[in-house]
């Protein structure tokens, strides 16, 4: 074997960012726990024993946390003062829960996921799936955590209005299912943006169910949105104006049965509307930084799911729109169309 000096050197470089990176990972979601990201962005420039003294924790811990950010790029420090601060930017993806860009719930997700490495490897030996319901409980907090600010940035503004109809049918007052729902989030912010309309969250996993309702009745929307433990294949109900599904598609183990039962369910002039990850139809086009998360997500948490459950297809979160449309035709819709899309987003139409 005839080594490239250089070329190692530089798999090496990437390789010990990827180390740092993920290690910086589980100090991203206990910087957040413990509210210093939110601390240091309220108190601007500060020393180690300043931001302790404020979060109530310990400055030798606070001083090594601060530095591992710093080196991360994640905090800012002026070496002349020995402070450390956030740049707006900074504050806006790490200490503000309200913002589109807030990135800790990914890095929750990311820890929780790996918890299960030895699940995933030991289905690698077996064949056999892990079920969603297997997993850390933080993934399930965490992957709402992490689809929520991109729902709040995207669904209203443009994902829906982008479907031929959909909004003033909302506007007027439609039924809607939403199926797959997690937590709850795609279901709530469509019900707080359209009054006139009636929701029903459907999931097959009765504990985020649970957490749903509670946050429903938090929200004051309990009133017109129902939460109901279903799977994607059954859910009940009929006459739906819209369905939608929301990075979940390719987690089911058949896709193509729950795209009948869409079929069944929904009104003759209704739409089903898919969002899944961001894909291009060939794997040579996917070999990027998003393509790396969404392969990443899918070995460790979605392809097993879908081979945990009945005809166990697998599409992966990878999928793309043309092996998409081969599974929502396949389930009975004649028209489908991409409505349109963000850089980690597809989102699609299908109608009867």
């Amino acid at each position: 074997m005839t080594v490239d000096q250089a070329k190692l050197n530089e798999f090496m470089g990437r390789a010990v960012c990827d180390i740092g990176a993920t290690l910086h990972a589980g100090l991203v979601v206990a910087g957040e726990k413990l509210g210093l990201f939110k601390a240091l962005a309220a108190i601007g420039p500060a020393t180690p024993a300043e931001l302790a003294h404020r979060t109530e924790t310990a400055e030798r811990y606070v001083r090594e946390w601060l530095n591992a950010m710093a080196a991360g790029g994640y905090v800012q420090y002026d070496a002349a003062t020995k402070r450390y601060s956030m740049s707006p930017e900074q504050a806006f993806a790490l200490a503000d829960e309200t913002s589109p860009a807030y990135l800790p719930g990914a890095f929750q997700l990311v820890t929780s996921a790996l918890k299960d490495e030895p699940k995933i490897t030991a289905a690698f030996r077996t064949g056999a799936g892990v079920g969603w319901h297997e997993h850390d409980a933080g993934l399930f907090e965490g992957t709402e955590r992490f689809f929520r600010p991109n729902y709040v940035a995207n669904l209203v503004t443009s994902w829906i209005p982008a479907l031929e109809g959909v909004e003033e049918k909302l506007k007027r007052g439609a039924r809607v299912a939403d199926v797959g729902c997690g937590h709850g989030a795609s279901t709530i912010l469509m019900a707080q943006s359209y009054p006139n309309s009636t929701f029903v969250g459907f999931d097959y996993h009765a504990p985020s169910i649970a957490w749903a309702q509670k946050v429903a009745k938090q929200a004051g929307v309990a009133s017109r949105v129902e939460f109901a433990v279903a799977p994607a294949k059954s859910f009940p109900g009929r006459d739906y104006d819209l369905v939608a599904c929301f990075d979940c598609l390719h987690d089911m183990g058949d896709p193509v049965g729950a795209a009948r039962h869409v079929r069944q369910a929904l009104k003759p002039d209704g739409t089903w509307m898919i969002v899944e990850p961001f894909a291009n139809d060939k794997v040579e086009d996917n070999l990027n930084p998003v393509g790396r998360v969404y392969y990443c997500a899918s070995t460790l948490v979605c392809t097993p799911a879908s081979l945990s459950q009945e005809v166990g297809l697998a599409l992966g979160a990878q999928a793309g729109e043309a092996r998409l449309r081969e599974v929502v035709e396949e389930g009975g819709f004649r028209r489908f169309r991409r409505a349109t899309e963000t850089p980690f987003n597809l989102v699609l139409e299908a109608r009867p």
